[in-house]
C-alpha cells in the first residue's frame, strides 16, 4: 500500500524561522522581559540572570532558553474525566476546542447579544460534550449571575459536573488556582493521578509587549509544579502592541512565549508547555481585534510551525469570526480558519462557537463550527489507498448497464470515505421548501435542542459531586459569596 500523505500549510522556510528565533533570543538577552512576579523573580535570581531590581526586567540568556527548551517534553497527553481516553497534544495531532472566554451569549430566538447564566453555561457544557468533532471542553461563557471574583472556579466547577472531556481554562485571579486545583484532585483522586494523567490545561497570557504579569506568571509557576500543561497566549496586535509587520510581531510572540517556558521550566523541570497565542492583525480603521482576518491567521500559523521547529505542542485561536450573528462572514472566517489551522497541524484550536471579536458565544454556531471541523479533520486525513489494486479490478465485466452503487465495494467504502454532515444543506431545492425553506441558522437551532434533549448530563458520581460543590462553596463563602445558582437538571 502507498502511504497517505498527510496535506501540510506551511509560511515560513527554515532560514526565515532561524532568523526570527534568533531575534527573539536576542531581545531576550538584551532588551530582556519584565517580570512582576516575585516567586519568579528569586527563580531568575537563582538561575544567575541579570536583573534589573526597579523595573523588573530580566535579561534571560539564550543558554537558559536553550535549556529550558530542552526539558519540555515534545508530546503531552490528557486524558478525559474517566481517565480512560487519551488525547495526544503533539506532533501534528489536531483538537479543537470551543474558545473562551465570552462576556455574551447569543440569543437563539432574539438574535440579539445577553448575558449569560448559569443556565446557559450548562447547556453549553452539555452541548459540547455532543460535539463529535470538538475533543476539548473550555471554560467558554462568563455566567454574570455569579460575582466575577468566582467566576472562573465556577465555570470549572460546571465543565467538571457536566462533562467527560478534557477542559481548556484559565484564572483571573492568583487565588482562582487553588481551588481549581482542588477540583481537579477531587476527580483525579490524588496529586499523583492528575499529574500522571492531566484532565485541564491552564492558559496564562503574557501582557504585549513583553511583560508577565504577577497573576498569569503564578499561573505558569502552580501549574508546572502540579503537572497541569500551561498554554501561554501572547497576544500582540499588530501597530499596537506588536510591530506592524508579521514577521516584526511574531518575533515579539516568540520572544515571549521562549520567556514563559522558561519560567515554567524553573519551576519545574520537564513540565508541560504549549506554544500557543491569539495574536491579531489591529485594524486602525476601526479600532477593532479581527480574529477572521487573513493576516491574524497568517501569524496563526507561522508561530505554530515556529513552535513546531522548537519540538513544543502548539496552540492558536482559529476557526472563529468577528460576525456578530450566523452569517455568511461567520461561515467564510470560520471555515478558512479551521481548514488553516488543520493544515498547519496545531495541536489545540481554539474558536468554534465564537462570534464578535471572540466576546460572544453562539449555540447554534457551535453545531454548525462542529461541522466545519468534522470537514477540517476529514481534509487532513488525506486521500488514501483503500485497497490493492486502487481501482482497476472494479472494471473487469463493465458494461454499459453496470453501476457502483450496488458494487460490494461501494458498500464496504462509503461511510470510511465520506462524511455527513447534519446541519450543513444537501437536499434539493423542492425539499427544502418543504422543510421550510431554513437557514443554516435555524437549523443549527433546532439541531441544538435536539442534541440536548436527546442527550441526558453525563454526570459525576454522586459523592463526587458533593465535593465538588463542597470546593465551590467553600471559595465562595471565602469571597464573601454566601449562595451559588441553582444548578439545571
Amino acid at each position: 500500500m502507498i502511504k497517505t500523505i498527510r496535506p501540510k500549510v506551511e509560511l515560513l522556510n527554515k532560514d526565515f524561522i532561524e532568523k526570527i528565533i534568533n531575534e527573539a533570543l536576542d531581545i531576550l538577552e538584551k532588551q530582556g522581559v519584565f517580570v512582576e512576579n516575585k516567586e519568579a523573580l528569586g527563580l531568575f535570581k537563582e538561575a544567575e540572570m541579570k536583573i534589573e531590581e526597579s523595573a523588573q526586567r530580566v535579561l534571560i540568556t539564550p543558554q537558559l532558553v536553550q535549556d529550558s527548551l530542552s526539558s519540555c517534553p515534545p508530546v503531552i497527553k490528557l486524558y478525559d474525566r474517566t481517565g480512560e481516553k487519551e488525547f495526544v497534544v503533539g506532533q501534528d495531532e489536531v483538537h479543537f476546542n470551543p474558545g473562551s472566554v465570552a462576556v455574551t451569549i447569543l440569543d437563539q430566538k432574539t438574535q440579539e447579544q445577553r448575558k449569560a447564566v448559569t443556565e446557559d453555561v450548562v447547556k453549553f457544557v452539555r452541548l459540547t460534550e455532543c460535539m463529535e468533532s470538538i475533543d476539548f471542553q473550555s471554560t467558554g461563557i462568563i455566567s454574570s449571575d455569579v460575582p466575577d471574583i468566582i467566576s472562573d472556579s465556577y465555570r470549572m466547577f460546571i465543565g467538571l459536573m457536566f462533562s467527560t472531556k478534557p477542559i481548556v481554562t484559565g484564572t483571573f485571579r492568583v487565588e482562582g488556582f487553588n481551588p481549581m486545583h482542588d477540583m481537579l484532585l477531587a476527580v483525579r483522586g490524588s496529586a499523583e493521578n492528575l499529574a500522571e494523567k492531566p484532565l485541564a490545561i491552564f492558559d496564562a497570557c503574557p501582557s504585549p509587549p513583553l511583560k508577565w504579569s504577577n497573576l498569569t506568571t503564578q499561573s505558569l509557576i502552580d501549574s508546572a509544579r502540579s503537572g497541569i500543561p500551561s498554554e501561554i497566549i501572547s497576544m500582540g496586535m499588530t501597530g499596537a502592541t506588536s510591530p506592524v509587520t508579521i514577521a516584526g510581531t511574531l518575533v515579539q510572540h516568540v520572544a515571549e512565549n521562549l520567556a514563559g517556558v522558561v519560567i515554567c521550566q524553573m519551576a519545574k523541570k520537564g513540565a508541560p508547555v504549549i506554544f500557543g497565542g491569539a495574536p491579531l492583525s489591529f485594524d486602525m480603521r476601526k479600532g477593532t481585534t479581527p480574529m477572521g482576518a487573513i493576516e491574524t491567521m497568517m501569524i496563526d500559523s507561522a508561530y505554530a510551525q515556529i513552535g513546531k521547529h522548537l519540538n513544543l505542542p502548539t496552540h492558536a485561536y482559529m476557526g472563529l469570526s468577528d460576525a456578530k450573528i450566523n452569517d455568511n462572514q461567520a461561515g467564510l472566517e470560520t471555515g478558512i480558519g479551521a481548514v488553516l489551522a488543520a493544515l498547519s497541524g496545531i495541536n489545540v484550536i481554539s474558536g468554534p462557537g465564537m462570534l464578535d471579536f471572540i466576546t460572544c458565544f453562539s449555540l447554534e454556531k457551535l453545531v454548525i463550527d462542529n461541522e466545519i471541523c468534522r470537514m477540517a479533520n476529514r481534509l487532513v486525513e488525506g486521500i488514501a489507498q483503500r485497497e490493492d489494486p486502487i481501482a482497476k479490478h472494479l472494471f473487469e465485466g463493465l458494461t454499459a448497464e453496470s453501476q457502483f452503487l450496488s458494487m460490494p465495494h461501494t458498500r464496504e467504502w462509503y461511510r470510511k470515505e465520506h462524511t455527513f454532515p447534519n446541519v450543513i444543506d444537501r437536499d434539493t431545492y423542492d425539499y427544502w421548501v418543504s422543510l421550510g425553506q431554513k437557514s443554516i441558522s435555524e437549523r443549527g437551532s433546532d439541531q441544538v435542542e435536539k442534541l440536548i434533549q436527546e442527550n441526558p448530563p453525563v454526570l459525576l458520581e454522586e459523592n463526587l459531586q458533593k465535593e465538588l460543590y463542597k470546593i465551590m462553596l467553600a471559595d465562595a463563602q471565602e469571597n464573601k459569596v454566601s449562595a451559588l445558582p441553582e444548578l439545571p437538571s
